[in-house]
């Protein structure tokens, strides 16, 4: 769950810049698009490995 504290003096528009940078961590935007239809457990799967190999490939590439 994403939370953000307003400082205080601090403008409402970086409070909200906070809170969407934390929302794209978090993947809550990307969760709600994919859980809004159903996905078939194929394409589940194979979205599953597709993001296993990004993260590989990024770990990888972070090592050279």
């Amino acid at each position: 769950m994403a939370k953000v504290v307003l400082h205080p003096d601090e403008p409402v528009k970086d409070a909200l810049r906070r809170f969407k940078k934390l929302c794209d961590r978090e993947g809550i935007v990307n969760r709600s698009k994919r859980v809004s239809r159903y996905e078939k457990p194929s394409a589940r799967r194979r979205r599953q490995k597709n993001e296993r190999l990004k993260t590989i490939r990024k770990g990888q590439k972070s090592q050279r």
